[in-house]
């Protein structure tokens, strides 16, 4: 058996650091409900935050990991007040209005909300692609939003709370990347993490009340949140989105809401309405929509030196240089 290529293990490693970050998060959505019977949402985030910034604290100190580079405190700072402070806030408290599987889908459309901020913070571009999808994932947030509008305004507020959720997550991820460049995974999770926890401490009185009055199942759900979904998944997503681009990563969390619904039928015997479904496949189809590639592009890539006439043998032994993702 040959050896893998660098580049091919590369990415077969990006591939399954990913995939473990995709199914703790789907865990996290069910484990957020459950818990937020107990909790408040801010207590619940900084819960979550301080059980997370301890794990990834010694693990850093096993590892000897040291201060990350001046370069990348940007947007170590960035990411960690949007993506481990507004997003978790906000979702908490989304998810105490409607369902973990219609959180999970309205939350979806950050890889679309990412590549709008890439295309016009990075001036990479708005393509016609982008505009149509996102103009198709908020119909569909839209139909959601009506879908939950028969269950009062709490529903809606929810659905509104969620996409504050994706907006916050997209925003993190955009800053996450250039910080990736100067620091190591774990030293830009591990910082993130705790510069949210302190953007939420304003909440730790709550946190102390509400644990005083919790069951000890809310409790275990905080610190789960905190231990797999928060300092694993955090940890193995930067890994991967060192090694490829925040796009293809967005492109990833397809898979999420799926899991979330069935997970939340099986552990919470909820499922969303079929509106409510329909509306969140429209949202996903816009994300799909917003990360499909013109035919041509298609086209061109299917061109090899063999089927051009050209001699496969002749060919130099070099690794492709990574194609750059369309946003």
């Amino acid at each position: 058996m040959k050896p893998l290529l660098p580049a091919r293990r590369t990415e077969l490693l990006a591939a399954g650091a990913a995939t473990v970050a995709v199914l703790l998060w789907a865990s996290a959505f069910v484990s957020i409900r459950s818990a937020g019977e107990a909790y408040a949402p801010g207590a619940l985030a900084l819960g979550r935050l301080l059980a997370g910034a301890l794990v990834l604290g010694v693990i850093c100190l096993i590892r000897r990991e040291g201060l990350p580079p001046r370069a990348a405190w940007p947007g170590i700072v960035v990411s960690g007040l949007l993506w481990f402070g507004l997003y978790m806030v906000v979702l908490n408290w989304g998810e105490q209005k409607v369902d973990a599987g219609t959180a999970a889908l309205v939350v979806n459309v950050g890889p679309l909300i990412m590549a709008l901020l890439a295309g016009w913070l990075l001036k990479e571009g708005l393509p016609p692609r982008l505009l149509a999808g996102m103009a198709v994932s908020f119909a569909g947030a839209a139909v959601v939003g009506l879908s939950m509008s028969g269950e009062g305004s709490a529903s809606v507020l929810g659905v509104l709370l969620c996409l504050l959720a994706a907006v916050a997550y997209a925003g993190g991820v955009v800053a996450q990347k250039p910080a990736l460049r100067h620091g190591s995974p774990l030293q830009v999770t591990t910082y993130g993490c705790a510069i949210g926890a302190v953007a939420c401490l304003p909440f730790a009185g709550q946190l102390v009340s509400d644990a005083a009055d919790a069951p000890l199942s809310a409790t275990l759900n905080m610190v789960y949140l905190g231990v797999f979904p928060t300092a694993l998944a955090f940890t193995t997503w930067a890994f991967a989105l060192a090694r490829t681009t925040a796009g293809k990563m967005g492109a990833t969390t397809y898979a999420v809401p799926a899991l979330v619904v069935l997970m939340s039928w099986v552990a919470l015997d909820e499922v969303p309405g079929w509106i409510t479904l329909v509306g969140g496949l429209v949202c996903l189809a816009g994300v799909a929509v917003s990360r499909s590639r013109p035919r041509t592009t298609a086209v061109a890539a299917e061109v090899t030196p063999a089927t051009a006439g050209g001699s496969v043998a002749a060919a130099p032994e070099t690794s492709p240089e990574p194609q750059r993702e369309q946003t």
